[in-house]
């Protein structure tokens, strides 16, 4: 049996906030909205955890495209890793940011 969902949630809850950023549980009136807001280093992306190998249901993947057509950054993360890799490219997108205001 694999590991739940709340494996991956949990473990992207903890590290956003070590990192020094938000992750609110995204509630909405609407059906397929991402599980997650995060929110670090001047940026927002909603995120869809999954259990490791879970898949979006289809109304998720209509959502989530509705979304994105709209500029929304959606992600869909079944794996601690894939976490991990998140929280390294928003923290890095900071750091540029920083090195471009100080030039």
């Amino acid at each position: 049996m694999g590991k739940a969902e709340n494996y991956v949630e949990g473990y992207l809850v903890k590290r956003t906030k070590a990192a020094g950023g938000m992750c609110l549980k995204f509630i909405s009136g609407v059906n397929g909205v991402p599980d997650r807001c995060v929110i670090l280093a001047g940026q927002i992306v909603f995120v869809e955890t999954k259990s490791p190998k879970g898949e979006p249901s289809k109304i998720q993947l209509v959502r989530h495209r509705e979304m994105r057509t709209v500029g929304a950054d959606v992600r869909v993360i079944d794996t601690r890793a894939l976490v991990d890799e998140l929280i390294i490219e928003l923290t890095a997108s900071e750091d540029t940011r920083r090195e471009d205001a100080a030039a």
